[in-house]
């Protein structure tokens, strides 16, 4: 562990090491839409049995956070987490940049500040020669100069289907830390990128997808949440998760349970990519959706079929989920200046159903 192991350069077809690499094809399942639905992961979790009780250990796995968290005795605090998928993007430099930035963003859902990352990489020997692979890791190595810390190692295998993540350490100040149980009623609910990566780059592994598009997608991909250690710094910001492959109404009834609150949102004022509607009709949702709704669609008031598509449609390496208390919006409104962000929701005291959608 700590370095990448090397393989010899095979002899491939001809067609293989001279046509474009099409990485989608390789893969049953794209970014953050191969994730195991919340329902079967419960299950999961639920045979595994708990943890032993740790008294260092600030954050396991009880509300379903980002990242855990080690309390290192001095004030501070060390973050730990992986994640890695298989293809999102036809591009291996920007598959690389995308895994990459996406596990990075669990540190920065923590109010945290990333160290060090690792690789993981599987890769199909026998169907993709290793220069592609590189090329991956290349894609990752810029990500983590953006996000300046060093690509420290990693650990290969031979698989069936391209695979590529990081594990990533980070720290953070105690005092800082931003968790996605410490909401209260009346925070008001906010998030830093668009929805709608799903339903793109279905469309593009269909043929489908305009293609400033998906260049449109891969640029908020591969753009890095460091604004979440920006928020680190507020007390008004109360709770902070990324949203990605559950969905904004999977990953905001993670942070609704865990905080003891339910949540009001009006689906008009959730941001969205352009031409998200075009391709719902289009039916370029990915089969993520239907998991997760099926997942947690009973805690979710009645949806429309738009709002089903665009408010469960998994999300790779998608934005960070906010809520800020009411006296907090003027502080929050100038550290997110840049992203011109907009309320679409608030929470409150509990009531049934958990989320109820307008």
């Amino acid at each position: 562990r700590g370095r990448f192991d090397s393989y010899p350069l095979r002899q491939f077809p001809y067609s293989i090491m001279s046509d474009p690499i099409r990485l989608t094809q390789y893969s049953h399942g794209a970014g953050c839409g191969c994730k195991i639905s919340p329902k079967i992961l419960e299950e999961i979790l639920s045979q595994a049995g708990k943890s032993a009780p740790h008294a260092q250990l600030l954050v396991g796995n009880e509300t379903n956070d980002d990242a855990a968290v080690y309390d290192l005795g001095n004030g501070e605090a060390v973050i730990s987490t992986t994640d890695f998928f298989m293809p999102i993007v036809d591009d291996p430099f920007d598959f690389g940049q995308i895994a990459s930035v996406n596990a990075i963003s669990d540190i920065y859902a923590m109010g945290g500040t990333p160290l060090m990352a690792i690789a993981v990489l599987g890769w199909p020997l026998e169907k993709l020669p290793p220069v592609v692979a590189g090329k991956v890791l290349e894609g990752s190595r810029s990500a983590c100069t953006r996000a300046n810390i060093p690509l420290a190692g990693g650990h290969s295998i031979d698989a069936l289907e391209p695979i590529f993540g990081l594990a990533v350490t980070g720290r953070v100040a105690i005092n800082q830390l931003k968790r996605n149980d410490g909401a209260i009623a009346g925070c008001e609910l906010f998030l830093t990128k668009p929805l709608g990566v799903g339903l793109v780059t279905t469309a593009q592994k269909r043929g489908l997808a305009d293609e400033a598009d998906v260049k449109r997608a891969v640029e908020q991909m591969t753009t890095l949440n460091q604004i979440g250690s920006q928020l680190s710094e507020l007390e008004e910001v109360k709770a902070i998760t990324d949203v990605t492959g559950f969905g904004l109404l999977g990953h905001l009834a993670e942070l609704c349970e865990g905080s003891g609150v339910s949540a009001t949102i009006d689906s008009t004022k959730v941001p969205r990519l352009p031409n998200t509607d075009h391709y719902i009709a289009k039916d370029c949702s990915p089969g993520g959706t239907d998991r997760n709704f099926e997942s947690y669609g009973h805690k979710i008031s009645s949806l429309t079929d738009v709002q089903r598509a665009l408010l469960c449609d998994p999300q790779t390496s998608g934005g960070l989920l906010v809520a800020v208390t009411p006296d907090g919006l003027e502080g929050f409104s100038k550290a997110t200046s840049e992203l011109e962000l907009e309320s679409f929701g608030q929470l409150t005291e509990t009531t049934e159903p958990l989320i109820t959608v307008n």
